[in-house]
């Protein structure tokens, strides 16, 4: 696993320990970028489920200001904090240990906006829908920002959650990629 762009290019990665995690491929992750940038000029991004931390560190490489990290796996906290210290973006990022629904209301809280939300939910765990919601209803993302959704490809998404609409749907593999942004008037 590596850095696939951007300024740390090539970079590896570490991953974290154990099965508890399915990291992104670098095909997928290659595929994300180019759907949502490939490249971007500052903003905010949020990296829930955020595993290795490999997503948000790539979009940190490839622009985003700033990116805060969750996820509720202590050893996925510890591999984030090493792989944003070894890319040296530590003091671009926040990292939580935290399940999803508790971070989203405590961002809600901090009154932030997104440009882009990553989405990587065990595959066996179907809360992308209700995720979406909860971000909509705490309006978390910008007006021109996007929820990029990575899910099983048995998994089907509805075509619109509140007031964001499928933007783009892609398969590679076993890996889905739905991306969310809100309807054009």
């Amino acid at each position: 696993m590596r850095i696939i762009a951007g300024e740390r290019k090539g970079l590896p990665l570490k991953s974290v320990p154990g099965e508890s995690t399915r990291p992104t491929t670098d095909k997928v992750k290659e595929a994300i970028f180019n759907m949502i940038g490939p490249y971007f000029d500052g903003g905010l991004g949020l990296d829930l489920y955020a595993g290795s931390g490999s997503l948000g560190i790539e979009a940190l490489s490839r622009g985003l200001s700033k990116v805060i990290f969750v996820d509720r796996d202590l050893k996925a906290v510890q591999t984030i904090k090493f792989n944003l210290k070894r890319s040296q973006y530590a003091s671009s990022a926040e990292v939580y240990r935290n399940d999803a629904k508790a971070a989203l209301r405590a961002l809600k809280k901090r009154n932030l906006k997104f440009s882009y939300i990553f989405l990587d939910p065990p595959y066996n765990r179907n809360s992308i829908k209700n995720e979406i919601e909860s971000i909509y209803h705490y309006q978390l993302l910008e007006t021109d920002g996007k929820v990029i959704a990575e899910h099983s490809s048995k998994q089907e998404l509805p075509e619109t959650i509140e007031k964001l609409e499928k933007q783009k749907f892609e398969i590679y593999g076993n890996t889905a990629i739905s991306i969310y942004a809100f309807k054009e008037e």
